[in-house]
Protein backbone atom coordinates (compact mmCIF):
# COMPACT_ATOMS: atom_id res chain seq x y z
CA UNK A 1 0.00 0.00 0.00
CA UNK A 2 1.13 3.60 -1.18
CA UNK A 3 1.96 6.04 1.65
CA UNK A 4 -0.63 7.74 0.07
CA UNK A 5 -3.30 5.12 0.17
CA UNK A 6 -2.40 4.54 3.64
CA UNK A 7 -2.92 8.24 4.36
CA UNK A 8 -6.33 8.56 2.73
CA UNK A 9 -7.67 4.78 4.48
CA UNK A 10 -6.35 6.24 8.16
CA UNK A 11 -8.66 9.85 7.05
CA UNK A 12 -11.44 8.00 5.89
CA UNK A 13 -11.46 5.20 8.70
CA UNK A 14 -10.94 7.81 11.63
CA UNK A 15 -14.50 9.41 9.57
CA UNK A 16 -16.58 6.17 10.53
CA UNK A 17 -14.66 6.23 13.81
CA UNK A 18 -15.89 9.99 14.44
CA UNK A 19 -12.51 10.67 15.43
CA UNK A 20 -12.42 14.17 14.40
CA UNK A 21 -8.92 14.20 15.82
CA UNK A 22 -8.08 11.75 13.63
CA UNK A 23 -8.97 13.08 10.86
CA UNK A 24 -7.00 16.32 11.41
CA UNK A 25 -3.95 14.55 12.10
CA UNK A 26 -4.30 13.76 8.08
CA UNK A 27 -4.74 17.29 6.72
CA UNK A 28 -2.44 19.99 6.52
CA UNK A 29 -2.46 23.19 8.45
CA UNK A 30 -3.86 25.06 5.46
CA UNK A 31 -5.74 22.71 4.02
CA UNK A 32 -9.25 23.76 1.75
CA UNK A 33 -11.94 22.13 2.26
CA UNK A 34 -14.26 22.70 -0.41
CA UNK A 35 -17.92 21.33 -0.09
CA UNK A 36 -21.21 20.65 -2.29
CA UNK A 37 -22.90 23.56 -0.91
CA UNK A 38 -21.63 26.45 0.59
CA UNK A 39 -18.49 28.58 0.86
CA UNK A 40 -14.76 27.17 0.86
CA UNK A 41 -13.24 26.73 4.46
CA UNK A 42 -9.61 27.26 4.78
CA UNK A 43 -7.05 25.66 7.54
CA UNK A 44 -7.66 22.97 9.93
CA UNK A 45 -9.63 25.21 12.49
CA UNK A 46 -12.13 25.78 10.02
CA UNK A 47 -12.16 22.25 8.74
CA UNK A 48 -12.54 21.37 12.86
CA UNK A 49 -15.66 23.57 13.29
CA UNK A 50 -17.42 22.11 10.08
CA UNK A 51 -16.89 18.71 11.87
CA UNK A 52 -17.93 19.86 15.06
CA UNK A 53 -21.52 21.74 13.19
CA UNK A 54 -21.86 18.53 11.64
CA UNK A 55 -21.40 16.15 14.36
CA UNK A 56 -24.72 18.05 16.16
CA UNK A 57 -26.49 17.96 12.95
CA UNK A 58 -25.84 14.49 11.38
CA UNK A 59 -24.47 11.04 12.36
CA UNK A 60 -22.90 9.35 9.51
CA UNK A 61 -21.26 6.63 8.51
CA UNK A 62 -19.64 5.78 5.09
CA UNK A 63 -19.81 2.47 3.41
CA UNK A 64 -18.82 0.92 -0.24
CA UNK A 65 -16.04 2.82 -0.40
CA UNK A 66 -13.77 2.75 -3.71
CA UNK A 67 -10.73 4.48 -3.64
CA UNK A 68 -8.70 5.53 -6.88
CA UNK A 69 -4.81 7.02 -6.67
CA UNK A 70 -2.94 8.51 -9.13
CA UNK A 71 0.27 7.43 -9.81
CA UNK A 72 2.18 11.08 -8.59
CA UNK A 73 0.90 10.23 -5.18
CA UNK A 74 -0.54 13.30 -4.98
CA UNK A 75 -4.30 13.12 -6.24
CA UNK A 76 -6.86 10.79 -4.66
CA UNK A 77 -10.55 10.03 -5.27
CA UNK A 78 -13.10 8.19 -3.15
CA UNK A 79 -16.62 7.09 -3.91
CA UNK A 80 -18.94 6.00 -0.96
CA UNK A 81 -22.43 5.76 0.27
CA UNK A 82 -23.20 7.93 2.79
CA UNK A 83 -25.66 6.27 5.37
CA UNK A 84 -27.07 9.10 7.87
CA UNK A 85 -29.43 10.53 10.37
CA UNK A 86 -30.67 14.06 10.54
CA UNK A 87 -30.07 14.88 14.18
CA UNK A 88 -30.77 18.55 14.55
CA UNK A 89 -31.92 21.00 12.37
CA UNK A 90 -28.88 22.41 9.66
CA UNK A 91 -30.26 26.22 9.32
CA UNK A 92 -31.87 26.45 6.14
CA UNK A 93 -32.39 23.31 5.28
CA UNK A 94 -35.37 20.94 6.58
CA UNK A 95 -36.52 20.81 10.14
CA UNK A 96 -34.87 17.15 11.34
CA UNK A 97 -36.70 14.94 13.30
CA UNK A 98 -34.42 11.74 13.07
CA UNK A 99 -34.61 11.24 9.42
CA UNK A 100 -32.34 8.70 7.85
CA UNK A 101 -31.41 8.97 4.54
CA UNK A 102 -28.57 6.76 2.32
CA UNK A 103 -27.00 8.86 -0.38
CA UNK A 104 -24.36 8.55 -3.19
CA UNK A 105 -21.24 10.76 -2.72
CA UNK A 106 -17.45 11.33 -3.62
CA UNK A 107 -14.56 13.46 -3.01
CA UNK A 108 -11.34 14.11 -4.15
CA UNK A 109 -8.18 14.66 -2.19
CA UNK A 110 -4.86 16.31 -3.17
CA UNK A 111 -1.78 15.36 -0.77
CA UNK A 112 1.13 17.32 -0.55
CA UNK A 113 3.97 15.11 2.17
CA UNK A 114 2.50 13.37 4.14
CA UNK A 115 -0.93 15.52 4.62
CA UNK A 116 -4.22 16.28 2.76
CA UNK A 117 -3.84 19.36 1.48
CA UNK A 118 -7.38 19.88 -0.28
CA UNK A 119 -10.76 17.83 0.34
CA UNK A 120 -13.74 18.33 -2.06
CA UNK A 121 -17.14 16.79 -1.68
CA UNK A 122 -19.92 16.02 -4.01
CA UNK A 123 -23.01 14.84 -3.01
CA UNK A 124 -26.88 15.33 -4.35
CA UNK A 125 -28.57 17.91 -2.17
CA UNK A 126 -31.86 17.55 -3.82
CA UNK A 127 -31.96 13.90 -3.30
CA UNK A 128 -30.80 14.34 0.51
CA UNK A 129 -33.88 16.67 0.91
CA UNK A 130 -36.11 14.08 -1.14
CA UNK A 131 -35.17 11.60 1.42
CA UNK A 132 -35.36 13.83 4.58
CA UNK A 133 -38.98 15.34 3.53
CA UNK A 134 -39.89 11.39 2.87
CA UNK A 135 -41.23 12.28 -0.41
Amino acid sequence: MSATEALVRRYYDAFNAGDVEGMLACLSEDVRHDVNQGETRLGKAAFAEFCAHMAECYRETLTDMVFLFDGSGTRAAAEFVVNGEYLATDPGLPEANGQTYVLPAGAFLAIEGDKITRVTTYYNLPEWERQVLGK
